[in-house]
């Protein structure tokens, strides 16, 4: 039987001592900085291993990558130190593994000057991307409090793209849309009053810059919450316009854009401009995807839901839509198209008159093991190699676009 595991928090002199090999949880970008902060402290490193098969085909900042599953074969004992946001869910699937041995990261990244280094993202987005790594560590540790590391302010269904296999169910959408400034801003504020920290606010779509509103709502959430960081989520396929960009100087702005090459067809324009207003921004070609777009009732056992949500990727995304708070875009997104039955179990009506909006969503934040809306879905695994809690096809190409919106069955 699996029990809770207790990560460590001070790391540094037990890992600099005699023991088994060091590996670091996740090849992500925070990985690089506790890379760097260990060479400094003199922790040899032998390795970072990470979920996703893909990420072992090459080596991250110099180390070789371990496709996670395989771990065993390679280190029958080992110390890790967890990069990765997800803390407890990294401890849980190297417990299941075998290993007992768990740090955080927090005493390296301490003192870690980022402009020191030159890492494969700039400075200004690492620093972002640590201030979030370290809060959720944190938060870790103080379990009295309800933490959301990250929350998806869908600001509109509306999309300059199709994309056949939009893992947030845009191409089912017949009639999208925004919504309204004030609902956003009043149900973020029910989440600022009974949420005792929300890392990172991702601004998101859709494409979030058809709605003219973006720069209003943006702001509205950095006047709040001025020490979370802010993520716009983009496809480049509009420019933003100067004054918006200019309102937006000198706050926790970021954006993250997905290159999908020629159809980002205003990326040049938009990179000229986030330079020209000093707005951080990271760019990233469109990768493989995992298939996980298909809404199907697949009728599961609890035992099988429960590991379909055990092997999600995205269960920690928690998404706001319409007043409604889900526990990922999918839920949201299948909710919103009456795709699947109308169940309160897959969400908590911000907008409600209810005395109990803050137990509502600590149950839906630390309570809940699965959802009934994760049985139409597939499943999104870090690993659909391994078709574990997973029902789809495996990695797809990225982006692929239809003219015409996906029919699907409907729910009255």
């Amino acid at each position: 039987m699996k029990t809770e595991s207790k990560v460590i928090y001070n790391c540094e002199q037990q890992l600099k001592s005699k023991g088994s090999p060091v590996i670091i949880v996740a090849a992500v970008h925070e990985a690089e900085a506790v890379a760097n902060a260990c060479a400094e402290k003199n922790i040899i490193v032998s390795g970072i291993c990470d979920s996703e098969k893909r990420k072992s085909e090459k080596p991250f900042n110099g180390l070789k990558v371990y496709h996670t599953p395989d771990l065993p074969k390679n280190f029958p004992q080992a110390r890790f130190i967890i990069a990765s946001q997800h803390v407890q869910e990294c401890a849980d699937q190297l417990i299941d593994l075998g290993y007992n041995e768990f740090y955080s990261p927090l005493e390296l990244l301490k003192d870690y000057d980022v402009n020191k280094y030159k890492h494969r993202i700039s400075s200004t987005y690492m620093r972002s991307r640590l201030d979030v790594c370290k809060k959720s560590h944190e938060y870790y540790f103080d379990d009295s409090k309800t933490y959301m590391r990250s929350l998806d302010v869908m600001i509109t269904t509306k999309c300059s793209l199709k994309c056949r296999n939009c893992s947030n169910l845009m191409q089912y959408y017949t009639d999208p849309k925004n919504t309204s400034l004030e609902k956003i801003n009043s149900a973020l504020d029910v989440l600022h009053k009974n949420v005792d920290y929300i890392s990172e606010f991702r601004v998101i779509g859709g494409e979030p810059l058809m709605n003219k509103d973006w720069a209003n709502v943006v702001n509205s959430i950095s006047a709040k919450n001025s020490d979370a960081k802010i993520f716009i989520y983009t496809n480049a396929t509009i420019s933003p316009k100067e004054e918006h960009l200019e309102s937006l100087q000198g706050k926790n702005v970021n954006f993250t854009i997905t290159d999908y090459g020629n159809l980002s067809r205003n990326i040049d324009k938009m990179t000229e401009r986030l330079n020209k207003y000093n707005i951080t921004f990271d760019r990233q070609l469109a990768d493989d995807w995992i298939d996980c777009s298909n809404i199907k009732h697949h009728k599961r056992s609890s035992e099988e839901l429960k590991e379909v949500f055990k092997q999600c990727c995205v269960k920690y995304i928690y998404t706001l839509l319409h007043g409604k708070l889900y526990r990922c875009p999918f839920i949201a997104n299948a909710a919103n198209l009456n795709a699947i039955p109308d169940n309160p179990a897959n969400y908590v009506n911000l907008l409600t008159n209810s005395d109990n909006i803050r137990q509502q969503i600590r149950r839906l934040v630390k309570v809940a093991k699965f959802f009934p809306a994760c049985d139409f879905c597939d499943g999104r695994p870090y690993d659909p190699s391994s078709k574990l809690g997973y029902d789809g096809r495996g990695m797809i190409a990225a982006g692929e676009q239809v003219s015409n919106p996906i029919p699907f069955k409907e729910y009255k």
